[in-house]
């Protein structure tokens, strides 16, 4: 009875230091076995492992890719329009001990600190260099800048122990002073050019309007120059029929054109005519037979 009650004390004990010597990593993860905040051990395997309790303990590092949001910046480009310019990055801990080695108790905090002051020292190089305008920047040819951001990068990230996998430019826009400025200056630019289509609608519109006053002249003037021709014919053929009529009765002519002259003088409804009686301009009002005149 009394080897079993200083057992039982003893096989807890020994299942509790059993217990604190063994950790588990998961097969996302990778750890680091820490002595007095030395390196003694790394495990990269998932599974059991062990390590000596109380004086030593264990450091968990993801081992997925990681995602990291920049800072927005502003870069100048060699055209000298100013972008503003924020970026994303994938990235994973490549080397732990390099990385502990590196970030110490910061851990992936220290890290990403770090990383993103190189991802924007290399954005600003990058699209800052010569012969990389705005619009390549804002053009399909921005993919071979990423590639560049992220190949520089990697060479600063790698004494951090971490992998760049890729860099994207998430927005690339014009400061708000000077998208403000640029629209203004698109707004000039369709100003003008819809003033320049007025004027030359209006020159189209006047031109027109001229061949038609032109068209509308040459056919009156056409149209009058015929219209005399035909009076013309018309009076030339009525003298003819004159001519011949008095030629073939003398009398008769003369009492026609009697006829016509009382019709134009005694037309009018209020006209008055003070006209001696044997005067001339009633000579065939005097007999009823118009050759009586004679």
């Amino acid at each position: 009875m009394k080897r079993l009650t200083y057992l039982l004390p003893i096989g807890i004990v020994a299942v509790a230091v059993l217990m604190a010597s063994i950790f588990i990593v998961d097969e996302r993860e990778k750890a680091l076995v820490l002595q007095f905040g030395q390196i003694k051990r790394v495990k990269e395997d998932p599974g059991l492992a062990f390590k000596i309790p109380l004086i030593q303990e264990v450091v968990y590092y993801d081992d997925r890719i990681l995602a990291l949001d920049t800072d927005t910046i502003e870069v100048t480009p060699s055209d000298d329009r100013r972008l503003v310019v924020d970026a994303f990055a994938r990235y994973r801990i490549a080397d732990v001990v390099q990385f502990r080695q590196a970030v110490g108790v910061g851990g992936v905090a220290a890290a990403e600190t770090r990383l993103s002051s190189i991802l924007n020292a290399q954005i600003r190089e990058v699209l800052g260099a010569d012969q990389v305008t705005s619009d390549t920047i804002l053009s399909e040819d921005r993919r071979g800048l990423m590639n560049r951001i992220r190949d520089q990068a990697q060479g600063e990230a790698r004494s951090l122990g971490l992998n760049v996998v890729d860099v994207r430019l998430k927005q690339t826009n014009l400061p708000e002073q000077n998208l403000n400025a640029t629209f203004e200056r698109m707004r000039a630019e369709r100003e003008r050019e819809a003033a320049d289509e007025i004027a030359r609608g209006n020159e189209a519109a006047q031109r027109v309007r001229a061949q038609a006053d032109r068209t509308v002249v040459e056919l009156v003037s056409e149209a009058r120059k015929e219209a005399e021709i035909v009076r013309g014919e018309a009076d030339a053929e009525r003298n003819g029929i004159y001519a011949q009529a008095y030629g073939a009765d003398q009398n008769f002519f003369q009492f026609y054109r009697s006829l016509s002259a009382y019709e134009e003088a005694l037309k009018g409804e209020n006209s008055s005519m003070v006209i001696a009686p044997d005067s001339e301009f009633f000579e065939f009002f005097k007999s009823s037979q118009p050759g009586a005149a004679e």
